[in-house]
């Protein structure tokens, strides 16, 4: 409900065409929807939309960037091999077939203060992320930000490669990957995202924390950030 008090924000009902389907890793598709031409869908970075399949299956995505490009949504899919929706997105959605599109939903968006920002990410929690940051680098930002994206292996980390190009050339970022599986070879941090946070951070009291994930990720984060580190509710 909150979305319908968001200045130019509307919920909508749009049919959507398949633009693109490219594969990021073995389990990672990033899907692009593009809306009929003259389309005027407004959203805040961070939102999520309800996709329904031509299977009549609905599911919710957030999108991954701060605007529309060339007029398309861009989703981050993971497959759930005994899902009702994503295999059918991987196996059977075609390029140029139809998806019936609603939103924008949700009040997962960047809040305008000058607290710095912790930004917590787990597997394709990843997505509302990369749309909040291109916002911050799109419009400016005052504000330190450093994210946390944990996955089980390194290759769930599908835009890892972005991220450092992020850490490289913004003074204001810093990127933790965290990597919950021990991997030969790997160099970073290993374990729970969200513990490596509190390491790092153990009074997160002055900061904003945005995070999306797994639930159970998401819970964890907020019981032990909230109860141990200081972090206003």
């Amino acid at each position: 409900p909150e979305v319908t008090e968001l200045e130019g924000i509307s919920i909508q009902k749009l049919v959507s065409r398949v633009l693109a389907k490219d594969l990021v890793s073995s389990d990672v598709v990033v899907l692009k929807l593009m809306l009929a031409p003259g389309s005027d869908f407004r959203y805040y970075p961070g939102q999520y939309i309800d996709i329904g399949l031509p299977s009549g299956v609905t599911r919710s995505y957030s999108m991954a960037s701060a605007v529309l490009n060339d007029n398309a949504i861009e989703l981050h899919v993971r497959l759930k091999p005994d899902g009702a929706a994503t295999p059918f997105i991987f196996n059977e959605l075609a390029l140029r077939k139809m998806v019936n599109v609603e939103g924008p939903f949700g009040s997962f968006y960047l809040r305008n203060t000058d607290a710095p920002m912790v930004m917590l990410a787990s597997g394709t929690g990843f997505a509302p992320i990369k749309a909040i940051m291109e916002q911050l680098i799109s419009t400016g930002t005052g504000r330190s930000v450093r994210l946390y994206w944990g996955g089980r292996a390194p290759a769930d980390l599908y835009m890892h490669v972005l991220c450092l190009g992020w850490a490289e050339r913004l003074p204001w970022f810093e990127y933790v990957p965290v990597v919950s599986d021990v991997t030969d070879g790997w160099a970073g941090k290993t374990g729970f995202v969200h513990q490596a946070v509190m390491a790092d951070l153990p009074d997160l009291s002055a900061f904003e924390v945005y995070a999306c994930g797994a639930p159970i990720v998401i819970e964890s984060a907020r019981r032990d950030f909230t109860g141990n580190c200081g972090l206003i509710a």
